[in-house]
């Protein structure tokens, strides 16, 4: 039978867990493009314009919050002098 410290550790492990998942991967998903972006001293406006979508657009790629196209990928990475591979492919 479970003592109190165990349930407890078994929420906070779950919650880390979770929390790991959703946020921290998300906010890393891409931080590669945004790397690739500054080498390139391109603004999220100039990049957006280059491959036609809005500055939030961007934004949201960069942050987690939004899964591209593959077509917008591919644009991404000709704008960025990248492969799918050195922007995209997670380790």
């Amino acid at each position: 039978m479970y003592d109190i410290v165990d349930i407890l550790y078994n929420i906070a492990y779950n919650f880390i867990i979770k929390w790991r998942e959703e946020y921290w991967d998300g906010l890393m998903k891409n931080k590669k493009m945004k790397m690739a972006r500054v080498e390139c001293e391109l603004s999220q406006e100039q990049l957006a314009e280059k491959v036609g979508v809005t500055r939030q657009t961007i934004s949201m790629i960069e942050s987690g919050n939004y899964n591209p196209t593959l077509n917008l990928c591919i644009e991404i990475c000709k704008a960025l002098n990248r492969t799918l591979n050195d922007l995209f492919w997670e380790e």
